[in-house]
């Protein structure tokens, strides 16, 4: 026991006497310390004493697409944690190829009285789905707010990346870089993030180099799935276009490009440059490090918490959209353009 006191007191930054006093229930410990000293026992693996668990004010359900794309489970733990937070239990729930459906998800949840769900990337994105669905859940009374995505269609609130300034970003880096033929890996074209990152790299693309649309979209853009696999296809066939510089539309994909580029026996950054999606977790430690358009995660994880709390408290926010901004972190998979190098 007094090892584990010095432990506590150690990862918090406080007294022995202190976390006694905490895990004793005892008064005249400030909220602040009280919170390190409980972020502390949670930090260490150890499990909180009966009394000082939170009473749920309820489940709040969030389904997400899949959670091999690291970007799932980071948004996760940012809604997760800021629901643990504000007193509600998180119920994490996923689809799988060949089991349960976002529909199926849904009903499970509901069926289990939760307080609301956030719907990460789902069929809110998809341009051919049934939008009827959601205005069925609202009129169960079952608050939602959906990320990723858009659709006039659905009167609830949105929490989107700006996807189009982010092509922006990753255009601007690479012509500054001297590359002039840029491709853009990207998943399939009914999803709306995906429409609105090829409305951004066109525009950047005429903008900055003053081709024209037709061809940047004939040429220069690829379609395939947001995979390791899918981004290897898909700058496999921009490489063979002769595109110096690929900007992937995910992390996932972005490592598929640089697979991509050594099995034609090029370099990254050398021969090709490459720019990723999402800075996802870990992807600082590739080899090279991946250049890419950070996700604003956090911001959108408390934003996504904020805005159904709001409802379920029974202040509804307007439909409308909350747009992120996303920014370009540059390291080691971009570089100079082959022919314009000193």
């Amino acid at each position: 026991m007094t090892t584990r006191l010095a432990d506590i007191a150690a990862q918090a930054g406080v007294s022995e006497a202190t976390v006694s006093r905490v895990l004793n229930g005892k008064p005249g410990v400030a909220a602040t310390t009280r919170q390190s000293v409980l972020a502390a026992l949670d930090v260490l693996g150890y499990e909180r004493p009966v009394r000082l668990r939170q009473r749920s004010e309820g489940l709040v359900g969030l389904i997400t697409p899949e959670l091999e794309n690291p970007i799932f489970p980071a948004l996760a733990q940012v809604i997760g944690q800021a629901l643990t937070r504000q007193g509600y239990t998180p119920v994490l729930a996923t689809q799988t190829p060949g089991g349960s459906t976002e529909d199926e998800l849904t009903e499970m949840l509901v069926d289990r009285g939760v307080a609301g769900i956030i719907y990460v990337s789902g069929l809110h994105a998809d341009t051919t789905a049934d939008m009827e669905r959601y205005e069925r859940l609202r009129a169960q009374g079952v608050p939602y707010v959906l990320v990723d995505g858009f659709s006039p269609k659905v009167q609830a609130p949105f929490i989107s990346p700006d996807d189009r300034a982010a092509m922006t970003l990753a255009v601007t880096h690479l012509v500054s870089l001297g590359h002039t033929r840029i491709g853009l890996a990207l998943g399939p074209k009914r999803f709306v993030p995906v429409q609105r990152k090829i409305e951004g790299f066109v525009r950047a693309m005429q903008d900055q180099l003053s081709l024209p649309p037709g061809v940047i979209e004939s040429d220069l853009v690829q379609h395939s799935l947001y995979t390791l696999e899918g981004g290897q296809a898909a700058a496999t066939a921009l490489i063979d276009r002769d595109c110096t510089a690929i900007v992937c539309a995910s992390d996932m994909m972005a490592l598929g490009a640089i697979r991509a580029a050594r099995q034609r026996g090029l370099e990254v950054p050398k021969d090709v440059s490459v720019v990723g999606f999402d800075d996802s977790p870990l992807i600082a430690f590739t080899d090279p490090p991946l250049t890419t358009i950070r996700k604003p995660v956090p911001a959108m994880g408390q934003a996504a918490v904020r805005t159904l709390l709001e409802e379920i408290g029974g202040t509804p926010a307007p439909h409308s959209e909350f747009v992120f901004m996303p920014e370009l972190v540059v390291r080691g998979s971009t570089a100079s353009a082959p022919g314009s190098r000193p």
